[in-house]
């Protein structure tokens, strides 16, 4: 018999897709400390910072104290006001969209399972209840519960697998090439997220119903 759904399983990323993060704030901290806008971003997403945390080896606390301290560590801010800073930036407030996250329910109404797969932290299952979307997904995979993140190939190979589906029945949605290209390496579908409309054509199976 011939599967009448184009995928077997949704796989869908978080960050930059369903939530999204308001850094205004930082934003205001580093002009009045005379840093040029996006400097925390950088620091605390610099790979030596970064890659422990979505790894869960590191929890949120540590990651901030290790922002202040690079901050701090050239002389650019005072130790107080690297403080200020990493700290606003680790608590910065986030939402969910809404628009996305509907159409997200739809799969899962339409029968098709739905798989979070995300470059996490340890917080990640309270941010879900603190957006009220414990329930959107079928499982959640994060990078900090299974040790291994994207690009890399295994959390695909995590996620399918909870999804009972094949890599190559798979729909993945993120916003970053890099790891649409590995999804893709494994015989996925790759969408690469930049606005809701995005996903019109690719959810199609499910929104038309």
């Amino acid at each position: 018999m011939t599967n009448s759904k184009p995928y077997d399983a949704v796989l869908c990323d978080l960050d930059n897709v369903i939530r999204f993060y308001d850094t205004a704030y930082v934003t205001e901290l580093e002009a009045a400390a005379g840093l040029a806008p996006g400097t925390t971003s950088s620091v605390a997403f610099a790979p030596a910072l970064d890659g422990p945390l979505l790894l869960g080896r590191t929890t949120r606390e540590e990651w901030t104290r290790a922002i202040a301290a690079e901050l701090a560590q050239d002389g650019r801010v005072s130790p107080a006001r690297a403080d200020e800073l990493a700290r606003a930036f680790a608590g910065s407030p986030f939402s969910a969209d809404g628009t996305v996250v509907a159409m997200l329910r739809r799969v899962r109404a339409a029968g098709t399972p739905l798989v979070l797969v995300t470059n996490a932290t340890l917080d990640l299952e309270d941010d879900l209840e603190a957006l009220g979307l414990a329930d959107l997904a079928d499982h959640v995979v994060s990078s900090a519960r299974v040790g291994v993140a994207k690009p890399d190939r295994e959390i695909y190979e995590i996620a399918a697998g909870r999804a009972g589906a094949a890599a190559d029945r798979c729909l993945f949605i993120d916003d970053r090439l890099e790891n649409i290209e590995a999804a893709e390496a494994l015989g996925m579908t790759g969408v690469h997220y930049r606005e809701p409309a995005d996903l019109h054509g690719p959810l199609a199976f499910a929104l038309a119903r």
